[in-house]
């Protein structure tokens, strides 16, 4: 509180001063602030990698180039979105991320220009080429690399790698919580269900339509969501036969095929599909491809979304 004393009375000086406390008052509450405040290693720290190197940090990184969305998402949510100086051409959550500029698209890096920027750490990870690493450690960059999450298992130790490096671990803790929590409130409406639902998730248009299968991320998100995937036998990330899909005879369909005119239209007017039960009742949608493929901290918001797009009278 700021306030000149020369133009106040002694009475409203008092009252003035009995409001802000004392000055015991005002040092008791700042040092409550203080041990609030999260504790933050003193001197150099270590923090091992998804390669199992041990990363020694000396302070905790002010600059940070993150090239990959997902860890982009992650940082944001730690409290560091501030601190990102470099970003991919995909780092589109959330909005302040677009204002970043742009050094990789995902699997090239601009190694020029991050060098110029010298972060003092780069996030990195596993795919791509691992010579594009070592060009900015032999520039002397520190690079902390993370595999690229499969699981919300992955994305949850990726959440606390990433708080580790920044020295916010409790933050990491909560944001992890919060994203149970979301997936467990889910999870609590569509165990009262009676008959899961047969879902068919398209991630590539025709000709050549691609699904996912068993042991993918999108499975992990149909599964925690309480819906059958009408591949969960297949394995992995594959192309699907226009006649597989039609004798499966999915009840949904979900799309998250974002970049053509209208994804839905063109999967409502294939020939041959119009006898299935998701053709004959419109039960076509299309979903965020970002928030359902990037393992991040939105998962609980994926699971939120299939969930009510399947089952919209579960959350009226």
């Amino acid at each position: 509180m700021k306030f000149k004393m020369k133009w106040v009375t002694p009475i409203a000086a008092a009252l003035l001063l009995a409001a802000c406390g004392t000055d015991e008052d005002k040092n008791a509450k700042q040092n409550e602030q203080e041990q609030e405040k999260p504790e933050v290693a003193e001197g150099p720290y270590k923090v091992v990698d998804d390669r199992d190197e041990e990363i020694t940090f000396d302070e905790v990184p002010e600059s940070i180039i993150s090239l990959q969305p997902s860890n982009t998402e992650i940082l944001f949510s730690l409290g560091a979105g501030e601190k990102i100086i470099g970003a991919t051409d995909y780092d589109t959550y959330p909005e302040e991320a677009k204002k970043i500029e742009r050094v990789s698209d995902s699997m090239t890096i601009n190694a020029e220009r991050i060098i110029e920027l010298n972060p003092d750490v780069v996030i990195a990870y596993t795919a791509g080429d691992p010579a594009q690493i070592e060009q900015l450690e032999a520039a002397g960059l520190k690079v902390f690399v993370i595999d690229s999450a499969a699981s919300f298992d992955d994305v949850y130790g990726d959440i606390v790698q990433l708080s580790e490096v920044l020295q916010v671990e409790d933050t990491g803790e909560q944001v992890v919580k919060d994203i149970k929590a979301q997936i467990a409130a889910v999870q609590e409406k569509t165990e009262k269900l009676d008959q899961k639902k047969k879902v068919y998730f398209e991630i590539s248009p025709a000709p050549d339509i691609w699904t996912a299968g068993g042991n993918t991320f999108q499975q992990e998100i149909l599964t925690a969501a309480g819906v059958e995937n009408v591949f969960e036998e297949q394995d992995g990330w594959f192309s699907a036969a226009e006649e597989d899909v039609i004798t499966k005879d999915p009840e949904v369909i979900l799309t998250s095929v974002y970049y053509t005119d209208d994804a839905v239209g063109e999967i409502l007017a294939r020939n041959g599909w119009d006898k299935m039960q998701a053709i004959i009742n419109k039960n076509v949608y299309l979903v965020d491809a970002d928030i359902t493929s990037r393992p991040a901290t939105r998962i609980g918001e994926a699971v939120e979304l299939v969930a009510e797009t399947v089952y919209p009278d579960l959350f009226k």
